[in-house]
């Protein structure tokens, strides 16, 4: 079935998550963090920037059942795969938060490859005060859309890309053949294509792929060693296009390409030299 325009504008109910140490310690742990800022509760502690993605993701699965988007077979939802992401920060997430987040279709466009649909993903604490703002596109290989395109139009304007001069720095991450399982249980994010290979193969995938989210967040830690002096709480935005897939066992290459201003640029490659995430933005203070 393909996948309505009309469904933009849907907005899901909004989903309240507590946060706790544990949860956050988890999550840079997973990632091979051993930072004082992420795990030395006797110094408080702060969440990874990408660490968002955890209490978003019960709330994205939900826009599946919202109108328009509940048509989708399951096979054509399988074949769905996270394409571009783009976060706000609006301050950082830390232990004893109560965050509300809520869902917003804002936009369902056709690609090449199938229809291409953004949901935005709003957090908020007790106060109603924002914490981050998401920009989640999702692309359904093979499906069509019905009705007149809609893009996005609340997307944040992006800085001008990097020239393709030498990189300012090169990183390569060895990724375990268990990766993607620590991911899923620290992260508390699962997709069964990341985990179980039976369902990987009916999705039509050569085996089990490392999480989008986590190639983006092990790029986004590189970043932060780097050019934010350790400090997580300097990044207010992450942006990258998905691309090329992360078996495992295998490593990715972190390229951190050019930085003009408060704008660092970065791009992932696979152990093959495709690029598995394009287009990286990380903007710090």
């Amino acid at each position: 079935m393909p996948v309505a325009a009309a469904c933009v504008g849907a907005a899901g109910t909004a989903l309240a998550t507590e946060i706790d140490a544990r949860w956050l310690m988890a999550y840079a742990a997973g990632l091979g963090h051993d930072d004082a800022c992420y795990l030395d509760t006797t110094r408080g502690i702060v969440a990874h920037p990408l660490f968002p993605v955890c209490v978003e993701w019960p709330v994205f699965l939900a826009t599946h059942g919202l109108p328009g988007a509940e048509r989708l077979k399951p096979e054509e939802r399988l074949r769905g795969v996270h394409a571009t992401h783009d976060l706000a920060i609006h301050r950082p997430i830390r232990p004893g938060d109560r965050l509300s987040t809520a869902a917003t279709v804002v936009g369902v466009e056709r690609r090449p490859p199938g229809a291409y649909q953004v949901v935005r993903l709003d957090t908020r604490d007790a106060a109603g005060e924002p914490v981050c703002t998401t920009w989640y596109g999702t692309l359904y290989r093979g499906v069509e859309v019905e009705g007149p395109e809609c893009p996005a139009g609340d997307l944040p304007p992006r800085p001008e890309s990097p020239d393709a001069d030498a990189p300012r720095s090169e990183h390569v991450i060895p990724v375990s053949a268990g990766a993607a399982h620590l991911y899923t249980e620290c992260a508390r994010i699962w997709n069964p294509i990341h985990t179980d290979a039976a369902v990987a193969a009916r999705a039509g995938l050569p085996g089990i792929i490392l999480h989008g989210t986590a190639t983006l967040a092990l790029a986004v830690s590189r970043v932060v060693e780097r050019e934010c002096g350790g400090d997580p709480t300097r990044v207010r935005r992450i942006a990258g296009r998905l691309g090329a897939m992360v078996p495992m066992p295998s490593e990715i290459s972190v390229s951190i390409c050019e930085r003009r201003g408060d704008a660092v640029h970065f791009e992932v490659r696979n152990a093959a030299g495709q690029t598995a995430v394009r287009d990286g933005l990380v903007l710090a203070d």
